[in-house]
């Protein structure tokens, strides 16, 4: 058996480290299977005492390409959202916390603005 030397170390871990990333890059693929790309149903619920709500929303000519056509509002202020390719959804305040619909986005605001009110955000 040949001796264990650095380089093969290494190399070994390598070779781990990159068939862990390609299974990585592949589950969420499989996984999108489930989300649906378009229009989530509606919502209008509150939330730790603020009023969230989503619905698709029409053309309009604002910010709603990136989040596929549907708005989602905290206290009546439109929190942008964006839908991920993956079928995941962002919004600007939670924008490095994937969630899996646009309720959850509205959440995960909530949650961070922790009582906050959140400001229009500007158009461009």
């Amino acid at each position: 058996m040949p001796e264990l030397t650095r380089r093969r170390a290494l190399t070994a871990a390598a070779a781990l480290a990159a068939a862990a990333g390609a299974q990585t890059l592949v589950a969420p693929t499989a996984s999108a299977a489930g989300h649906q790309h378009g229009s989530p149903d509606s919502f209008d619920e509150v939330y730790k005492g603020r009023r969230i709500q989503g619905r698709p929303m029409s053309g309009g000519g604002h910010h709603h390409d990136h989040g596929a056509g549907y708005g989602v509002f905290v206290d009546g202020v439109e929190l942008h959202v964006m839908q991920n390719a993956d079928g995941s959804w962002i919004s600007v305040v939670s924008h490095y916390d994937p969630v899996p619909t646009p309720r959850a986005a509205a959440r995960a605001a909530v949650d961070e603005l922790q009582g906050a009110k959140l400001l229009p955000f500007p158009a461009n």
